[in-house]
């Protein structure tokens, strides 16, 4: 089934919580990130009557409200990552500092901004260490990855996620947990994945800096304008922990994990 079933891992993780040596092809279509629409890329080529597994029933009601069908609520891959590693439940010893994730573009779109903004956002929130978190395109180009390291930040890359099929780096997530531990704040200058997942953890969250544009992206997502008008309350540099956790467990989809039997039914492993 789709490629993007196994982005970050995703498909590996799953897998790995529903008892499998190895993933097998997930018969219908994972939502790999957090998702202001209908939980998928614009411009997925559903194939008829196949599932849908999403984090949360708010992008099942946005997926139906479009016309959608077949959804399956089950909650973000990033809790049964929580779940297959129960030594990474609490921070690592000397957790301190920031982990800033700079937004990124992908292989078909680039980011478009001012990384020095960002530098200088940065320097004036954040007091204690800083690491910065670069998407793999950002990080082999030193123009980019030299800005940051300028500033005297740590500069690093959780590795590829995998585009059809190939080169596939089965220990993102996992990667990414582990550096989330280290630290005990997370931002970005956009709402995203990243800050759902650190402030799933307890780690104190914050959205602040240019946000940047995306290049060509679809005004069928809204936009960062969009972000900011449903949920003002997270775009601050430090936003209350509570408020966090109450957005979080939502999008995550905390109530709707299935049991490792149930994944092997939905996805057709038994």
């Amino acid at each position: 089934m789709h490629h993007a079933n196994h982005f970050y891992g995703h498909a590996d993780i799953m897998a790995s919580y529903a008892g499998l040596a190895e993933a097998p092809r997930i018969w219908g279509y994972l939502q790999h990130g957090w998702n202001i629409l209908d939980g998928f890329a614009h411009g997925t080529a559903f194939a008829p009557g196949m599932p849908k597994f999403v984090w949360s029933d708010s992008v099942r009601r946005r997926g139906h409200s479009l016309g959608l069908r077949n959804y399956s609520v089950i909650g973000s891959v990033w809790l049964y990552l929580l779940k297959v590693h129960p030594e990474l439940a609490a921070p690592a010893k000397g957790a301190e500092g920031t982990i800033f994730y700079p937004f990124h573009g992908w292989e078909g779109q680039h980011v478009l901004g001012d990384h020095g903004r960002i530098v200088a956002s940065i320097n004036q929130h954040e007091t204690g260490p800083v690491t910065v978190c670069l998407y793999w395109n950002e990080y082999e180009k030193p123009a980019i990855r030299n800005v940051y390291k300028d500033a005297g930040f740590r500069v690093i890359t959780h590795g590829y996620r995998g585009l059809h099929w190939r080169r596939t780096d089965a220990k993102f997530l996992l990667r990414q947990l582990r550096e989330l531990r280290r630290h005990r704040r997370v931002a970005s200058n956009r709402l995203s994945s990243a800050v759902l997942y650190g402030a799933s953890l307890g780690l104190q969250p914050g959205v602040y800096g240019d946000p940047m544009v995306l290049e060509n992206e679809h005004p069928s997502f809204g936009g960062q304008a969009r972000i900011k008008r449903l949920w003002p309350e997270l775009d601050q540099p430090f936003v209350p922990l509570d408020i966090a956790r109450e957005f979080t467990d939502t999008e995550l989809g905390v109530d709707h994990l299935a049991c490792p039997a149930e994944i092997r039914e939905l996805f057709r492993w038994n």
